[in-house]
This record gives structure tokens, sequence and C-alpha cells, in this order.
């Protein structure tokens, strides 16, 4: 594990942007950016349409290490280049932002008011490839539809289960439990969830550090002792569902919560922007995520 990466992920001001839209949301990332399923045919040029939007992301002068302590990328992108280097290593050499891997393989089917991971087949052989490629950390993302004290349990349990194992690969886990921001009883699926993630980091080892990434809470600095366990190096919020401007509101609320934004964060952004307009939309939603993730 890089110790420079460590302390700024640990201590640094700003937040994580998600760049990591895989197999089926990426049409839909593709689409809010204006380009149309009938521009392209097959996975490869899907893929390959997705990686120039990633990579203008990334040129970008907005995307900028003052504002941005990491970013999260899916497998594909990992095993792309940026003008002749490896993403990862493009992110962290050019960009000084701590390169992070998607490493789910998507939801099980609902169960039990959840829908845990569908399993990771081959996942300590993406660990080995991704640090090969000098990723600092994972994500996985669970979703909890209802307060199910069974389904929550699972949920945090398959979590930390896998996370543990990321761990032992020498990566920091990023635990994504999300909890849906329509669901009727929101809040009281947050305090299981919360109850369940005390649990499961008592019982860590003390040299262990994870990070969190959960839906921005109904009632705010309800994560505060997340944010203070030890095992805990940062609690990141991903926006949901909400609009950028909604959930920067929201999140501004939490103090030391800071935001891992996707679509929240590529809003208003256009394969047919001028590089100019592009850049100049980026930055101020750079800045506006970046100033609510400092509270």
């Amino acid at each position: 594990m890089n110790a420079e990466q460590l302390e700024r992920i640990r201590t640094g001001k700003g937040f994580v942007a998600a760049l990591d839209q895989s197999g089926g949301s990426t049409p839909k990332a593709l689409l809010q950016y204006g380009v149309p399923e009938s521009s392209y045919s097959g996975e490869e040029e899907m893929y390959a349409r997705v990686h120039e939007m990633r990579t203008r992301i990334i040129k970008s002068p907005a995307f900028d290490a003052k504002y941005i302590l990491g970013a999260i990328l899916f497998e594909n992108t990992m095993d792309r280049t940026i003008d002749g280097l490896l993403t990862a290593d493009y992110l962290w050499e050019k960009k000084g932002i701590v390169p992070f891997l998607k490493v789910d393989k998507g939801l099980a089917d609902r169960q039990d008011g959840v829908q845990l991971l569908k399993p990771i087949d081959g996942l300590d052989e993406l660990l080995r490839r991704a640090n090969e490629r000098h990723i600092f950390g994972t994500k996985m993302r669970s979703l909890i539809h209802e307060a199910n004290p069974e389904g929550i349990r699972k949920v945090v349990e398959q979590q930390f289960s896998i996370g543990k194992q990321i761990a032992q690969a020498g990566l920091v886990p990023i635990i994504e439990p999300e909890v849906d921001i329509n669901s009727a009883d929101k809040a009281v699926s947050e305090k299981l969830l919360k109850s369940e993630l005390l649990a499961q980091l008592s019982a860590l080892d003390p040299d262990v550090k994870v990070m969190l990434k959960l839906s921005i809470p109904t009632e705010d600095n309800y994560y505060a002792e997340l944010i203070e366990d030890p095992h805990v190096l940062r609690v990141v919020a991903l926006s949901g569902g909400y609009s950028q401007t909604e959930a920067n509101e929201r999140l501004a609320r939490n103090r030391g919560l800071i935001a891992s934004f996707s679509r929240a964060l590529s809003e208003g952004l256009s394969a047919g922007q001028s590089d100019e307009a592009f850049n100049a939309m980026l930055s101020e939603s750079v800045r506006q995520i970046y100033e609510a993730s400092i509270t």
C-alpha cells in the first residue's frame, strides 16, 4: 500500500470521483453524455466510447487534485491507457489523484428487502491485477430497499467478509451498503445499518483499514460515530439519485462526510460541448461538490 496515498485519503481535503459505471449502467451513462446507443455497436465499441468520455473528464484541467482526492474506475478502464500510461498511473503520476477499482459483478435478486452482491468470481486474480496496476483500493455496492434486520445484517456481513479478503491483498476496501433514498423507511434502515457496521468494525483486526460509502443520512451527522472509528479511513457519500444541487445541500449539513458522486458529478456534461464549455461545466460541478465535502 502506498503510504503517501493512504495519508492523502485519510487527511486530504476534497472528494472521491466515481467514474465506475459498468456493463448495465454504461449505456445510460453514455446517453446522459449525449451518446445514444445507435451511435455504437457491440460491447467493445461501447467501452471505447465510455473510455473517451472518462479520458476527457480525467484530462480536463477541472479534474484537479486540489479538489479531488481519488477516482473510482471500472475494470475495463483500469486495463486501458491515457496518453500511453495505464489509467491508474495517469491519475496518480500526472494528476496526484488516488485510483480505486470497482470489483463487484452487480446485484443479486432482491430478497429480505435487500440486494446482496452477486458472487465475485476470480476476485483473487482481479486483486492481483489491481496491485500490478497500482490501484489503492476497491469498492463494491449492495442495495438496501427496506428496513429488514435480517437482510441488512446479511448485506453488512457479506461486505465485510469480502472486504477482509481485499484488505489481505493489500488494498483498502470501500464497503458500500447503499440505502435506497426513495425507501419509505430509510431512517429505520440507517439505524439498523449503523448498528451492524459498528459491530463489524469492532471485530476487525487493529491494523485493518476500510472506507465506507453510504447514502446521505436522513438525520444530519448520523454517521459521526462511523467517521470517528479508528478502522475507518474515510466515509464517503453517494448521490443516490438526488440532483447535484440537492445532494450537495444534504452533504454540506454532514460534518466530515465527503462526496463520492457519479451521476451528479457528470451532470450537464455532453459529448457535443466544446472543450471550453465542457471544462467550465465540470469545473463548476467539481468546485460545488468540493465545497459541500469540506464542511
